[in-house]
């Protein structure tokens, strides 16, 4: 492992930082931002070397997404989810991605993948609708996933339902620009987009249950070990990456803001014992979030890396892992942030921004416990979970 991305990204720490401000104020991804990640080669960690990406392991990968959120966290989040999506393309069909790829090895492309439109079959393809919310980076993409259910002819679903994964055009879609105000990660542009009966083409979607089991990565041939990590490892690993990220970011700015201060009882930070404690304890719970989830991805590549199949249960496993960590991060930083004093509240101060960005990144549907929980204990039990229990496992 390199990590020539995350040593050009340190270069630019200050500017980054600044940068997040203004992605703050104006409601997505700073330009100036979005050019230094094309430049560093943040997107194209997870790309085929073949379209002049850099084929990362996931953890370096996982590494530079923490390190960038913990200086920027809109730029982390958009690295760690739009930095995803090549990685799936890879196995895409060598058509599309000769077509997003062919003239510019930095194209992004955007998500979500939430199944928010149909797909009705036509002639040598499908016409697709549909509004999805959450599109994270998507002003600076010229691509996108976007999740659908397939249709019969006649417009009513296939049942049982059946999920697709449509690769489409920025214009094919529509970004709505209004519909991003909200109280954590503003800086991201998540905003909506939406479809009106375009023509897809066969070969530009991809069937969920093929990208979730890892059929689609062997049916166009890929035996690269990156390909072949299971999806429930691979895009979670973003997610939960930016979400630490922006958690020790918050640490970081909390140390320098404690290290001088003197708190309501006269009584110097340094020399308060109860404060130091539940910052020993938060630093410690961030360490174990952290090497937890990279342990995580170690025990998965080096697995898929010996040939071995990774089942039901292991997949539930690393999930429950990776979710946790979560958990375990955002609570850390509740022990810290109340003890900064009123002061901290104030919006010229980072900590409020990265509090808020933290907590919306436990809000993302890959963070919610319960089903992962459930279909990991059930799976130790011997047990085979099955329906909503198997959902992005």
């Amino acid at each position: 492992m390199s990590y020539e991305v995350l040593a050009r990204i340190n270069e630019h720490a200050d500017a980054l930082f600044v940068e997040g401000e203004e992605a703050e104020r104006i409601g997505r991804l700073a330009d100036d931002s979005a050019k230094k990640m094309k430049d560093a080669g943040s997107i194209r960690m997870l790309q085929p070397k073949e379209f002049g990406g850099l084929e990362v392991h996931p953890r370096e990968f996982a590494e530079t997404v923490m390190r960038t959120a913990s200086i920027n966290p809109s730029a982390g989040w958009v690295n760690g989810i739009v930095g995803v999506h090549p990685w799936q393309l890879a196995y895409a069909d060598p058509k599309v991605q000769q077509e997003i790829w062919g003239e510019d090895e930095n194209t992004w492309m955007a998500s979500p993948y939430m199944p928010g439109g149909t797909c009705v079959p036509v002639d040598g393809g499908y016409q697709f609708s549909g509004r999805w919310q959450f599109s994270s980076g998507t002003d600076h993409c010229d691509w996108a996933f976007l999740g659908a259910f397939a249709c019969n002819p006649d417009g009513s679903m296939v049942m049982p339902p059946k999920m697709l994964h449509v690769i489409i055009p920025r214009t094919d879609y529509q970004i709505i620009d209004d519909s991003w105000d909200v109280v954590g990660l503003r800086g991201t542009g998540s905003k909506d987009v939406v479809v009106k009966d375009a023509f897809v083409p066969d070969y530009r979607v991809m069937e969920w249950e093929e990208v979730c089991d890892g059929t689609a990565a062997r049916k166009y041939g890929r035996t690269e070990t990156l390909y072949l990590m299971p999806w429930s490892t691979m895009f979670p690993l973003g997610i939960t990456s930016a979400t630490l990220g922006i958690c020790e970011g918050l640490l970081h700015h909390a140390n320098e803001y404690q290290a001088d201060r003197i708190g309501a009882s006269g009584t110097a930070i340094k020399d308060d014992p109860y404060t130091l404690y539940h910052f020993g304890q938060a630093t410690a719970d961030l360490r174990a979030a952290r090497d937890s989830l990279l342990a995580n991805v170690d025990r998965i590549w080096d697995k898929v890396d010996a040939g071995k199949t990774v089942g039901f249960e292991e997949r539930a496993a690393g999930r429950q892992t990776q979710v946790r960590a979560a958990w375990t991060a955002v609570n850390a930083i509740d022990q810290i942030y109340p003890r900064c004093g009123g002061n901290a509240l104030r919006m010229d101060k980072p900590l409020q921004r990265f509090w808020r960005d933290a907590h919306a990144g436990q809000h993302h549907a890959i963070h919610v416990p319960s089903t992962v929980f459930h279909a990991a204990s059930l799976s130790r039990l011997g047990a085979e979970p099955q329906g909503a229990l198997r959902a992005m496992i």
